[in-house]
């Protein structure tokens, strides 16, 4: 039986890919953040600079995307989900960035344990991600990225239990309402981040069930 690879004019696959790596690059980069911000604010900026470059680094394989999309006349994918997809990815790592400086700028007392639990599911989703994304050029991986939209679907659910549990802490327990606000904006930024990872694993699966 022959793999039923899609058809290949530019390099949109390995665009794909090299964009699903700066949004784990960052996802990455996210934890180590929240990690060592508690500890030195030296360290926490240089996490916060690493998630600068990998963001800039994704803009420009996004108007690369955009570059060869409007000069290739055949694509493997419709065009729209092309658009879509490069999009999709872009705004993961857009969110991880503002999420990053939030926490930064807003100036907290600590980072919190679910705080932390939030960005290891971001990067749990982002892994995901970039493994469905690299098995898009053979339609034979069609169940296998299924799984895996699954797998994003789940951890999303994940973090919407975890942000409500952190939710609830912190109306109980933060006496001062201006630490409750900027709290509260950061665990709804880190859940929105699942958000958008869910929502690239909707465009692939669509891709996978049309194509395929």
């Amino acid at each position: 039986m022959f793999a039923r690879f899609m058809p290949q004019e530019g390099k949109f696959f390995e665009l794909f890919n090299a964009h699903a790596e700066q949004v784990v690059l960052g996802s990455r980069t996210l934890v180590n953040l929240l990690t060592v911000f508690n500890q030195s604010d030296e360290e926490a900026a240089k996490q916060c600079d690493i998630i600068d470059e990998a963001e800039d680094q994704a803009d420009r394989i996004k108007h690369e995307t955009m570059r060869q999309l409007h000069k290739s006349f055949i694509t493997p994918l419709d065009r729209e989900e092309i658009h879509q997809l490069i999009t999709g990815l872009d705004g993961i790592l857009d969110l991880i960035q503002d999420a990053a400086h939030t926490i930064s700028l807003y100036n907290i007392r600590h980072i919190t344990v679910e705080s932390v639990r939030l960005s290891e599911l971001i990067l749990s989703s982002a892994e995901y991600v970039q493994k469905a994304v690299a098995m898009l050029p053979s339609m034979d991986n069609a169940a296998e990225i299924l799984k895996l939209c699954r797998e994003i679907d789940q951890l999303e659910t994940e973090a919407d239990r975890e942000m409500r549990g952190a939710m609830s802490r912190l109306f109980r327990e933060e006496p001062d309402v201006r630490e409750l606000i900027k709290y509260k904006a950061i665990y709804e930024l880190l859940e929105t981040v699942t958000d958008r990872c869910e929502d690239v694993a909707n465009l692939i699966e669509g891709i996978v069930v049309e194509n395929s």
